[in-house]
């Protein structure tokens, strides 16, 4: 018995120190890992109650106060690289802007090199210029227009005139042989009455 009492108590001494070493080193690696909230956390419970206060060991404060200043650096060098990381993209906002204003400045210029051009030396919209060819083509037209007219009225009168012409000829020519038919006769006539006076 006396052998089981001692074995029991050699098993218990060895369970309550794994335990305690588990707890001790639980206790350090808590103030060593987690987030800062989960820290304090730990601190407070395993601090110390004296009245209304809580009473915390000197090194487990530096400790924490190293972590804290640790990672207050760790975000402050977040945020800086943050900060470039923003700037960057700011500036390459701005580059993309300027390439973007550039290309529709281009745009612009191609849109209007196409919309005008020169002519006689001058630069004219193709609106302007297409309206103005069509004003001249219509006036063309109406002057072609108007001197067919006057053409074919005129070819008329002088088709008019040569017929009225050539049977101005005819009756002339048939006139004319009449006259000259006449005067034969008269000649006849005026050598026969000779010839019968004689």
């Amino acid at each position: 018995m006396r052998s089981l009492k001692g074995s029991l108590l050699v098993c218990f001494l060895l369970l309550t120190g794994t335990l305690f070493a588990q707890s001790a080193n639980e206790q350090q690696g808590s103030l060593q890992s987690g987030t800062i909230d989960s820290q304090f956390d730990y601190l407070y419970s395993i601090s110390n109650n004296y009245q209304e206060y809580k009473v915390v060991r000197r090194s487990y404060l530096d400790q924490l106060k190293s972590n804290v200043m640790d990672s207050i650096r760790t975000m402050r060098g977040e945020v800086l690289e943050m900060k470039g990381e923003v700037q960057a993209r700011q500036d390459s906002i701005q580059s993309i802007q300027a390439l973007l204003n550039q290309t529709e400045a281009e745009k612009q210029e191609a849109i209007e090199a196409k919309d005008n051009f020169s002519f006689l030396g001058m630069g004219i919209h193709k609106a302007v210029y297409s309206t103005f060819m069509w004003i001249l083509v219509a006036a063309l037209a109406v002057a072609l227009a108007f001197f067919s007219f006057k053409y074919f009225r005129s070819f008329t009168k002088i088709k008019r005139a040569e017929k009225d012409l050539m049977d101005l000829q005819e009756e002339f020519e048939q006139h004319r042989k009449n006259t000259l038919e006449r005067e034969r006769k008269l000649k006849r006539e005026l050598i026969d009455a000779q010839m019968g006076k004689s």
